[in-house]
């Protein structure tokens, strides 16, 4: 009997082994599946090389979409800036030129970051690299709403909100350019208009609300409505393209491209100018022909408004013609538009000005992704470049409106030494976006460049 129980507990720890060596195998396996299920739903690491892009369909059209949603989210909401400046004006007791920072450093963060979250996408964490910018933006926007100081506007309106969007801004947008080839530029100029109307909205809630409810509420406004509109792009938008396993975070090679190297110079120049004009728009309607508040935010309603069409119909007629042979035009007409500024003196030739600048230079910021993508070659470094562009235009867009405030300021309060300076920066760019097109295919102007 002795022999027979020992027997029967041998047998039942062989049967307890067993089963804990069957739980832990189930263990194991689970933890595989969710890990997959985890990869799959996070990175592009499951998906094979696709072959070439859609340039169409359901799927293609709704990336667009989604990318006009993150892009009324992030350049929108920088580009709505002119109405802070002019309400943190009155309201704060610093110069303009200071108070100007805050945007300009919103302004750096969105354009800089980009030369890390571009790689992201070719890497293939576009969903974590969306939900951690997001997270920063929104979080930024909410404690804004209790910001009283500058220091506080500098922190969580400049620093934090630049960092959300510039972390997801760019990988959104080198995300919709791999769905397209022959369409390209007409995609991203539909997905650009989220920026005019962006620069559209803020604004008016932000002029509607403000007396009604207070800075605070008025904020915490903006930044429901960013959380809504990120939600719909973390469930539809996917990339398409498998990761790039390896490879530099930036593209040395690109700057000694004539053509990309002379293109990004000339942007740099443009941008100093434009985000000059786009800050101190409202204020000049203030302190030079005499509107209120109410009355010089719809500058920047309409600056950003009227730039709607211009998104979509040039980038139409550039993937026939070529993307740098609309840019080159394009400037060269925004650069006499910016000269005309000297000559405005009453509401009237301010309201005509706004009108010109805002269609032009929408027209002009509208075909920079297509046509960073047209003189790429490998489509999977589109991130990396785009996001090399926007670094480099981050310097740009940190010092021009700075520059501007300080010539006004040694000018004793007159915008004239600035838009001089504005209009001279654009006039250097046309020189440089040109030497970049010769570069690409000569002095044939009928060639596709």
């Amino acid at each position: 009997m002795s022999k027979e129980k020992e027997a029967q507990a041998e047998n039942m720890v062989h049967s307890d082994c067993s089963i804990s060596s069957r739980d832990e195998v189930d263990d194991i396996e689970r933890m595989s599946r969710a890990s997959n299920v985890l990869e799959r739903t996070f990175t592009t690491c499951s998906i094979v090389d696709p072959g070439p892009p859609p340039d169409g369909g359901v799927r293609a059209w709704t990336m667009v979409a989604c990318g006009w949603l993150v892009i009324f989210t992030t350049w929108g909401w920088v580009n709505s800036y002119g109405t802070f400046q002019t309400y943190y004006s009155i309201t704060l007791q610093e110069s303009p030129s200071t108070i100007s920072w805050i945007g300009t450093v919103q302004n750096w963060l969105t354009f800089f970051i980009g030369a890390l979250s571009g790689r992201l996408l070719d890497a293939g964490l576009y969903i974590p690299t969306v939900i951690v910018g997001s997270v920063l933006q929104l979080l930024g926007m909410f404690l804004m709403s209790i910001s009283t100081k500058f220091w506080h506007l500098m922190l969580t309106q400049g620093l934090l909100t630049g960092l959300g969007g510039g972390i997801f801004f760019t990988p959104s947008l080198g995300l919709v350019a791999t769905y397209f080839s022959s369409r390209r530029s007409f995609a991203i100029g539909i997905a650009t208009t989220g920026n005019a109307v962006g620069g559209m909205i803020y604004p008016i809630i932000v002029r509607e609300l403000l007396p009604k409810i207070g800075f605070a509420w008025t904020t915490r406004v903006l930044g429901f409505l960013n959380l809504g509109l990120l939600a719909v792009v973390l469930a539809f938008m996917r990339p398409r393209l498998p990761p790039r396993q390896s490879g530099p975070i930036i593209d040395w090679a690109a700057w000694l491209d004539p053509v990309y190297a002379c293109f990004v110079a000339g942007l740099f120049f443009i941008i100093w100018a434009i985000y000059y004009t786009f800050y101190f728009l409202a204020s000049y309607g203030v302190q030079k022909v005499g509107l209120d508040f109410a009355s010089s935010a719809s500058l920047i309603i309409i600056v950003n408004g009227v730039g709607v069409p211009a998104r979509v119909i040039p980038p139409y007629f550039a993937d026939k013609v070529g993307q740098l042979n609309m840019v080159v035009p394009t400037v060269l007409f925004l650069t006499i538009v910016a000269y005309c500024w000297l000559a405005v003196e009453n509401v009237a030739g301010l309201y005509v000005f706004t009108m010109f600048y805002g269609l032009i230079s929408a027209a002009m910021q509208c075909l920079v992704p297509s046509t960073v993508a047209s003189i790429t070659p490998d489509l999977n470094m589109v991130g990396t470049r785009l996001g090399m562009a926007f670094s480099s235009l981050s310097f740009a867009a940190l010092t021009g409106p700075p520059i501007g405030g300080a010539l006004q300021s040694a000018m004793h309060g007159s915008y004239t030494g600035a838009s001089i300076w504005a209009a001279t920066s654009t006039l250097i760019a046309f020189v440089l976006l040109g030497a970049a097109r010769v570069n690409k295919v000569g002095w044939q102007l009928r060639k596709k460049a």
